[in-house]
C-alpha cells in the first residue's frame, strides 16, 4: 500500500520489533556484565562486542528513527497540512521497504562470521584490522540501504510540507510537530550522505587496501570520527 497512514503504521510495527530485538541485545548484556566471562556468552569479547554493537545499531536506526520519524510522520503530516496524501506516495512505500530490508541485513550480520564486534560506531582502527570477517561489511551494507530509506523518506517530508499543504495553512500557522519534521528533513538530507561517505571510505579500507583511516599508511582514524559526528550529532 501507498497510503500515508498504512505506511506509518508500518514503520511503528517495525519500530516495535526492532527495538524489541535490541532490548533483547540489552539483556544478554546485562546478564553477561553480572557475571563476567561466564557461560552466557562462552567468555568471548567478540560475540559480546557484537551483542553491543547490534543493541546500539537497532536502537537508533531501527527503532527511534523509524517510529519518530517515519511512523508519526507519514501518519500525521499530510494530516495536520490539511493533504490528501503525501508528495511521492510509492517512494514512501520504496522508503519504507528499503528500511525493512536493511533490518534484514543487520540482523544476517550477526549470524556472519564472528559478528560485528567495533561497537556501533564503527571507529577504526578496531572496525578495518580487528574484524576481518565479512559481518562488518554486511552491517555497512545495510547501513547505507537504511540511508537511502531516510534519504527518501526526507525528501518526500520536505516536498509534502512544502508543496501539499492546504491554501489556509500558512508557514506562520504550521503545528510545530510540522516544523519539526521539516527541519529533522533538511538536517538529514544533508548529514546522511555525509555518513555515507564515512562509511564507503570505510569499506574501501577493510576490502580494497586504500588508507582513509589506516594511520600505519598515512590515513588519519579521527576523520572517520569527524565524518560519523557530522551526521551522529544533528541525528540525536
Amino acid at each position: 500500500s501507498s497510503n500515508h497512514k498504512d505506511i506509518g503504521t508500518s514503520y511503528i510495527v517495525l519500530g516495535y520489533w526492532a527495538g524489541l530485538g535490541g532490548a533483547v541485545f540489552s539483556l544478554i548484556i546485562r546478564l553477561e556484565l553480572s557475571c563476567p566471562g561466564g557461560f552466557l556468552l562462552g567468555g568471548s569479547g567478540q560475540v559480546y562486542n557484537s551483542v553491543l554493537t547490534m543493541h546500539g545499531i537497532l536502537m537508533l536506526f531501527f527503532m527511534v528513527m523509524p517510529i519518530l520519524i517515519g511512523g508519526f510522520g507519514n501518519w500525521m503530516l499530510p494530516i495536520m497540512l490539511g493533504a490528501p496524501e503525501m508528495a511521492f506516495p510509492r517512494i514512501n512505500a520504496l522508503s519504507f521497504w528499503f528500511t525493512l530490508s536493511a533490518l534484514f541485513m543487520v540482523y544476517q550480520s550477526f549470524f556472519v562470521g564472528g559478528g560485528p564486534g567495533s561497537s556501533w560506531t564503527l571507529y577504526p582502527p578496531l572496525s578495518i584490522e580487528g574484524q576481518p570477517e565479512m559481518s562488518l561489511d554486511v552491517m555497512i551494507l545495510g547501513l547505507h540501504t537504511v540511508g537511502i530509506g531516510s534519504l527518501l523518506g526526507a525528501i518526500n517530508f520536505m516536498v509534502t510540507t512544502q508543496n501539499m499543504r492546504a491554501t489556509a495553512v500558512t508557514l506562520d500557522q504550521m503545528s510545530l510537530f510540522v516544523w519539526t519534521s521539516y527541519l529533522t528533513s533538511l538536517l538529514l538530507l544533508l548529514s546522511i550522505p555525509v555518513l555515507a561517505g564515512s562509511l564507503l571510505f570505510l569499506l574501501l579500507d577493510r576490502n580494497f587496501n586504500t588508507s582513509f583511516y589506516d594511520s600505519k599508511m598515512g590515513g588519519n582514524p579521527l576523520l572517520y570520527q569527524h565524518l560519523f559526528w557530522f551526521f551522529g550529532h544533528p541525528e540525536v
